[in-house]
């Protein structure tokens, strides 16, 4: 049995840093291992034979494999600041997100792999996302009001990601609350803290200990 759980994770990867996000407000301690997703490691195909990331093992060996789950877990564990209100699991952003953003903002960041439609149409087509976001980030300051939940932290890695395609396109983008949302949690000491670079993990040896910070939770 290991002292800890293990996280499979790879740095960039939206879905491992909503992972992450919550694992850090939680306070739980892993054993973070860094992956390369073109080399995965045996030992994390053992665990899941999906190959994606993240994946988390529990200590009594449990796998945790969908990026939500891991939030939700980590967060039933300890929620100080209740990104946990009103959660849902059929939230239709969230269902949104992975289901029809996603897709349509993998083209737009991999277009040349996409020739059937030109990279603005790609963008286009992502944009009826942000739109959805817009309307409740133009009034509050997260998407369910004045308090971040659940909602805004798994959603903002993907919208990272998009803004990050065409940096000057986004800067004059008619999205002022979602950007407005998007630069805060940036700059934000979770957001910071889980983006740290780490070493590829290599089998049979230890991951490191995550978060790094005095008041972990095992």
């Amino acid at each position: 049995m290991n002292a800890l759980p293990i996280l499979y994770s790879f740095r960039r990867c939206p879905y491992a840093i909503r992972a992450r996000m919550a694992l850090a407000v939680a306070g739980i301690a892993v054993e973070l291992r860094e992956v390369l997703l073109r080399d995965k490691p045996l030992a994390m195909l053992e665990a899941s034979a999906k190959g994606t990331v993240p994946v988390l093992v529990l200590t009594d060996g449990q796998v945790i494999d969908e990026s939500l789950d891991v939030m939700r877990w980590a967060l039933e564990q300890y929620d100080p600041e209740h990104w946990l209100a009103d959660e849902r699991s059929d939230d239709p952003l969230l269902v949104a997100c992975d289901e029809e953003f996603k897709p349509w903002l993998d083209r737009y960041k991999y277009a040349d792999r996409y020739p059937e439609q030109t990279p603005d149409d790609y963008r286009g087509h992502a944009e009826n996302f942000l739109i959805c976001l817009e309307g409740p980030l133009g009034r509050c300051g997260f998407l369910a009001g004045d308090k971040a939940t659940l909602k805004d932290v798994a959603l903002l890695p993907f919208v990272r990601q998009f803004a990050g395609v065409d940096p000057d396109w986004w800067r004059d983008a008619p999205y002022p609350g979602v950007r407005r949302w998007l630069n805060g949690w940036l700059v934000s000491e979770v957001f910071t803290s889980v983006m740290a670079k780490y070493p590829r993990w290599q089998s049979g040896a230890p991951g490191v200990v995550f978060p790094d910070n005095p008041k972990v939770r095992k």
